[in-house]
């Protein structure tokens, strides 16, 4: 399929001013990227190169696919294959493996597990098949034909240290005997040349948090030497946030391997307006020759799941040892004092505030009618105390609950967002009753929202962010640019009405203003409608996706 863009407003990602341009997709390539005008229908064909299709772009940008860089649909991919909230944001690009949990790669113990575990992410289907093991079984399964196609968006994998960790020393705290430590090395960096373009970690989560510095230092050494980054979740966004990034560049600095902070935020009340704070300790480290980016979702509250408020010791072992000491009075009572008067590790070292902490999902049917309350109304609801509730909750929905914790400060949002090495990452969990709007909105809210509305920073620059400079960090061969020969990832849309539509209260809407998007030349969204195509592509290390052997 050859398609002809013509008139369209040109912003090709890396920054430069735009300009009017003609451009033609062929097959999944950009094959001419030329003046507007000079292009049209019959030249081509005299030219024996005719295009099948001619949209006519006036008034639209045309832009590269965006890429978000901090992704959960690492099964969603698979169980929901039109992809629709990403698709109709514009995205073309995910990273996923994101905060140390996923689901390669495993062993039979450790799959049930992390299903488990992040069921709140990502779902637990019971009847599906779960054919892998390794990480290149995962990306395997990623780019298998299945029901008429292969994946909506373009996916690269990062491998997750909690899950290596889990799967060497189980879900328990400890530090690994040095084999062990060995182990856990070999497998990343068979991930690696399996086609990992890096290494995530959830500090704040079991059990990748029980990772002391040095621990984290080795497997960041196999990482570096295999060119790619480390995308932490770090121990903390709240109490002691500055020092968890410290550690985080510290760690960079140490083994020479590239640093990714992940939704790089200063939450929480002792954090408000301490984002300078943060953005000095990452230019003076860059100034050094540390190589460090990060990402950032649009919005204020946060999501994860309601487990994550737990204190690390409480959570050791997985799930059943977890629901035991819930059970057991005196655990419990060591629990609430954990998290309602010390703060808990979980909740980034800060206390409980029952009245930020939202139900956006549940697996258990039974508690559905909880979605869209507090913790706290809950609790006024049924005259219990909150953190009864909180116990409850756990324990009926066997851990696997999603939350909004609303503790950000958009003044730290603004200033991070500006930033010399900032990308665009939803974040976005894409199940529950009641999700986090940034899964559907995040991408035209920057655009939107930010560059047009409040002028943060230009339409080049913001497209800048959520392309080229993503495709960088990524080491993508030919993406992230709208140029000859790159892949044909685009965008068009309406620079004067693209916004996010999705809100806390219907979080599943599509943004206006998008009109087209294709994925390596297939039109995924055609005049603002989904076409159900299917043309994405598991991105390896060092690879584009479209030419690697065995890979058409």
């Amino acid at each position: 399929m050859k398609t002809l863009i013509k008139n369209a407003t040109l912003v090709d990602g890396t920054g430069t001013d735009r300009h009017r341009a003609d451009v033609l997709l062929d097959g999944p390539v950009i094959a001419a990227v030329v003046e507007a005008g000079t292009l049209d229908a019959g030249s081509l064909t005299t030219a024996g190169t005719g295009a099948d299709r001619v949209i006519d772009a006036t008034g639209l940008v045309l832009s590269p696919g965006f890429i978000d860089m901090h992704a959960h649909s690492d099964l969603q991919l698979l169980l929901n294959r039109d992809h629709y909230a990403k698709l109709s944001q514009g995205v073309t690009t995910e990273l996923l493996g994101q905060d140390g949990l996923s689901y390669a790669p495993v062993d039979d113990a450790t799959l049930a597990g992390v299903r488990e575990k992040i069921a709140g992410w990502n779902d637990n289907p019971a009847h599906f098949d779960w054919n892998w093991r390794t990480v290149g079984e995962y990306l395997d399964r990623l780019d298998a034909e299945q029901e008429g196609g292969r994946i909506a968006t373009n996916a690269a994998y990062l491998v997750p240290q909690g899950t290596v960790r889990a799967m060497v020393m189980g879900f328990a705290e400890g530090d690994p005997t040095p084999g062990q430590q060995q182990q856990m090395q070999d497998v990343i960096r068979t991930a690696m040349e399996e086609g990992a373009v890096g290494m995530s970690a959830g500090l704040t989560y079991t059990p990748g948090m029980y990772a002391q510095t040095e621990e984290l230092a080795g497997l960041c050494r196999i990482v570096g030497e295999m060119e790619g980054f480390y995308a932490p979740h770090h121990r903390s966004y709240g109490k002691g946030a500055l020092a968890a990034y410290a550690e985080m560049i510290g760690l960079s600095r140490e083994t020479g391997c590239a640093l990714h902070l992940s939704h790089a935020t200063m939450n929480f009340a002792e954090n408000k307006g301490r984002a300078g704070e943060l953005l000095d300790l990452i230019d003076h480290a860059l100034d050094q020759g540390v190589d460090i980016t990060l990402d950032t979702y649009p919005y204020l509250p946060g999501a994860t799941t309601l487990s994550a408020i737990l204190p690390s010791w409480a959570s050791s072992g997985g799930t059943e040892a977890t629901l035991a000491r819930l059970a057991d009075p005196e655990t419990r009572a060591r629990i609430r004092e954990a998290v309602e008067i010390y703060g808990s590790d979980g909740c980034h070292g800060v206390v409980a505030e029952w009245d930020t902490l939202e139900i956006s999902g549940v697996q258990n049917p039974a508690l559905a009618g909880y979605v869209g309350k507090t913790v706290r109304d809950i609790a006024a609801e049924t005259k219990h105390e909150p953190f009864d509730v909180f116990a409850q909750i756990l324990t009926e929905d066997r851990l696997g609950t999603g939350i909004l914790q609303h503790v950000g400060h958009e003044e730290n949002v603004q200033a991070i967002m500006k930033h010399r090495t900032h990308t665009g990452g939803s974040d976005g969990l894409l199940v529950g009753a009641k999700p986090h709007p940034r899964a559907w909105g995040t991408f035209p809210r920057y655009l939107g929202h930010y560059s047009r509305d409040l002028g943060l920073l230009s339409l080049e620059e913001m497209v800048h962010h959520l392309s080229g400079r993503a495709a960088a960090r990524l080491k993508l061969h030919k993406r992230g640019l709208v140029r000859e020969g790159y892949a044909a990832d685009v965008v068009l849309f309406d620079p004067e009405t693209i916004r996010d539509e999705a809100t806390f209260e219907n979080p599943r809407q599509a943004a206006s203003g998008i009109q087209f998007v294709f994925v390596n030349g297939t039109a995924a969204i055609d005049g603002g409608n989904p076409t159900g195509a299917r043309a994405g592509r598991a991105l390896r290390r060092h690879s584009d996706g479209l030419t690697r052997e065995g890979q058409q």
